[in-house]
């Protein structure tokens, strides 16, 4: 009877492993679908009335929301942030062109997402979805308390809270430094007021201890009493 022949084993396969999907690192760098861009000051992030294909997130840097009326008066509505979303309402509304124009106020950098390859992530992805449903909510809720803000508070009191806003209030250890950049002009604009009546309150902030200047603005907790107090 022949001798039967032992083959040589097999190696094991083995599946490779596949790193987590992390929201942070498909923000941090471009890809497929996304890409990298800088801006200076004053450039613009995109404009009113164009297109909306496309969704941002701000790496680093501050970006200001404002809209342009017919008559040619422009309204600032938001400044935004590291973090941020910014053109998200072509996914959350499915609007067709953008209602309002971006704007960096510091050198800035910002990943930008194609609309499908974004709503495809957004499908495919629960963390990157969580993350992206928690900043429409964020919006949301400053966009109600901005509405009752002008409606029944004081200048001052509106004054102090987007000066808290800016400062990103309870998400800092210590009182943070708001973009020197941010003028008295589009701070009244952000209010709803006059620059002389900025410039009041400013005055007003600063000699209470609020406030005060150092290589930019410098903004302390205790500005929150002047929001609590009725």
């Amino acid at each position: 009877m022949p001798s039967l022949r032992r083959l040589p084993a097999l190696p094991l396969r083995t599946k490779k492993k596949t790193k987590p999907f992390s929201p942070q690192a498909f923000l941090a760098r471009a890809g497929i679908g996304r890409t990298v861009h800088r801006y200076s000051p004053k450039q613009a992030v995109f404009s009113q009335g164009e297109r909306a294909d496309d969704v941002f997130y701000i790496q680093k840097g501050r970006v200001r929301l404002s809209v342009l009326s017919k008559h040619g008066k422009e309204a600032t509505i938001a400044l935004l942030g590291p973090g941020e979303f910014l053109g998200e309402g072509c996914i959350a509304t499915d609007q067709p062109v953008r209602l309002a124009k971006a704007t960096a106020i510091t050198d800035c950098s910002v990943v930008k997402i194609k609309k499908k390859r974004m709503l495809r992530m957004l499908h495919v992805e629960r963390e990157l979805s969580d993350l992206f449903v928690a900043h429409l909510v964020a919006r949301y809720n400053y966009t109600q308390a901005d509405l009752v803000d002008q409606l029944f508070n004081s200048s001052e009191k509106r004054l102090a809270r987007a000066l808290l806003i800016l400062s990103r209030f309870g998400k800092e250890d210590r009182p943070d430094i708001v973009v020197p950049q941010v003028s008295q002009g589009t701070l009244a604009e952000m209010v709803g007021t006059t620059r002389s009546r900025v410039n009041f309150f400013m005055n007003k902030f600063r000699k209470l201890g609020f406030i005060h200047y150092n290589g930019g603005l410098q903004v302390h907790s205790s500005l929150l009493s002047v929001v609590l107090h009725d």
